[in-house]
């Protein structure tokens, strides 16, 4: 008997109550869990430690985000459920499978490079940016964005989202006294709040339609809605999808990126440019494919539209930054965010008109681990320079092989892997399993405009690779690379380099099932 039988029938209050009742799987939720709890311990411990022990918490932040990573070796061996309906075991709220398990990767891998980063950004900048609430905020968007892969009932899935943003606006806004900072997390908030709101409004049409929130039911259900509520399901289908379009920074939801990137620490726009961008896609999935597979031709014409407005706004505004513009090295690297949400956005679309929808999303996967490990790396890069050139533009890169070779050259790397250039060979495999799913499916239109944007790209990342390798202008400037700095730049230049040199790592993603 269904958990809604069990609900509507007239029994009596004790099988009531037994049908709500939860199972859990304390290991299953671990890695979201030590990251909260690390965080509340952070905090606590910042009441009691002296100013000149606070690099202790970072480092504590940095062994709590490490042990949440190593909380995903158990979960290897079989999918797990917990939080499931006793009376039907199979519906549950959180399940950690293959999909779960990579996306958690993703968000705590690409967390803890945040901190490595934020370390050095700490201490920086000591006066304007604390440093408990600083780690307590990181780790609890961690948390937030580890619980939300896991996510299989609209419930659930939407209190990650918000536990994820909502740490987020503070620590753009954290620096005290920074009108860019206050503005930057102003807009975010703004934008993100706008975006609950449809998405919450979305949501409760299916629920009104459903009558449920679990995404399994939710599926079977949907199907078999009467056909006077047919037109509310698909008004709550579209609002949820332009609810989440302003999670990805999908074009013409995206114009809070570029001031936010800007305004907020460095560490903290690398933070959102990852771990922000895989939130947004990972519940743009579970809502559609998951959950909605019945009404691909509402959300895939919509998505593939989206897909193509996003890559080609993203790489346009990139393309017209003036080198010598004020931070415009963090803008460029924010339109090209916008740009690769686009070619994200082309697998999850194209999984409405394939019956291999697992193999499309796959291939999304598999571009988003690219993307993350080289991406970091940019931004690591990009605050090693911005120690000492504070405005970061673009021209103020010119030379860098001459006083930093081996920084110069992995820039150079970063920026050739997005751009999908030898020898950044992960990019371009990447880009080539997303342009032959959007063809397999029949996206032939869309594999066109991906083509040109690819092309767009090319300047800009090219001329910045270019511009590294310059004379420079002056004498120049060497850069002392703080440790966690140096091991954040190491370790997405080891990313980098050996997915280049075995793609097949990350590439059977999209060859294999997640779900």
């Amino acid at each position: 008997m269904s958990s809604l039988a069990l609900t509507t029938a007239p029994q009596s209050a004790q099988p009531l109550a037994e049908s709500v009742v939860q199972s859990v799987d304390w290991l299953a939720v671990a890695p979201p869990t030590i990251a909260a709890v690390v965080g509340l311990a952070v905090l606590v411990t910042d009441l009691f430690v002296d100013d000149t022990k606070k690099a202790l918490l970072g480092w504590v932040s940095v062994a709590g985000l490490a042990l949440s990573l190593l909380a995903l070796v158990p979960l290897l061996d079989g999918d797990r459920a917990t939080f499931c309906l006793s009376g039907s075991p199979d519906v549950c709220s959180y399940t950690a499978d293959r999909f779960t398990l990579v996306i958690q990767f993703m968000v705590l891998g690409g967390a803890l490079l945040a901190a490595l980063l934020s370390m050095t950004a700490l201490k920086d900048d000591r006066r304007e940016l604390p440093a408990g609430e600083f780690w307590f905020l990181l780790l609890s968007s961690a948390a937030g964005a580890a619980l939300l892969p896991a996510a299989r009932d609209l419930a659930t899935l939407v209190v990650a989202l918000e536990v994820a943003s909502l740490p987020a606006f503070a620590l753009v806004g954290i620096r005290h006294g920074d009108k860019r900072s206050s503005e930057a997390a102003l807009k975010f908030f703004l934008s993100s709040v706008t975006a609950t709101a449809v998405s919450l409004l979305g949501i409760s049409f299916v629920y009104a339609t459903t009558g449920t929130l679990y995404l399994t039911q939710i599926a079977d259900r949907v199907q078999n809605v009467d056909g006077q509520l047919h037109t509310v399901t698909q008004t709550g289908v579209v609002l949820t999808l332009i609810g989440f379009a302003f999670k990805t920074a999908a074009v013409p939801f995206h114009f809070w990126v570029p001031d936010t990137y800007v305004g907020a620490p460095l560490p903290v726009a690398a933070y959102l440019s990852v771990v922000g961008k895989a939130v947004g896609f990972s519940g743009l999935i579970l809502v559609t494919v998951v959950a909605l597979p019945s009404y691909a031709d509402v959300w895939g014409p919509a998505l593939a539209a989206l897909a193509a407005l996003t890559m080609t706004v993203g790489n346009v505004g990139a393309l017209r930054q003036r080198s010598t513009r004020a931070y415009s090295a963090v803008r460029l690297l924010a339109w090209s965010s916008v740009g690769q949400a686009g070619y994200l956005l082309v697998p999850i679309a194209a999984a409405a008109y394939t019956d291999d929808a697992e193999r499309a999303i796959g291939s999304t996967v598999a571009y988003a681990l690219m993307y993350a490990a080289v991406n970091l790396g940019a931004f690591a890069v990009a605050a090693l320079v911005g120690r000492t050139r504070t405005l970061n533009r673009v021209s103020d890169y010119r030379g860098l092989y001459a006083s930093s070779p081996l920084t110069a050259l992995l820039l150079g790397f970063f920026l050739l892997c997005l751009a999908g250039l030898p020898p950044g060979i992960i990019g371009l495999f990447a880009k080539v399993t997303v342009f032959s799913v959007a063809v397999d499916a029949g996206l032939g239109w869309l594999a066109v405009v991906m083509a040109v944007n690819v092309v767009i790209a090319l300047f800009y990342y090219l001329q910045w690779t270019a511009l590294l390798f310059r004379a420079p202008e002056g004498e120049p400037e060497p850069h002392r690379v703080p440790a966690p700095l140096t091991l954040a730049i190491a370790l997405t230049g080891i990313v980098g380099i050996a997915l280049s040199g075995a793609p097949q790592l990350i590439l059977r993603f999209a060859d294999t099932a997640l779900f």
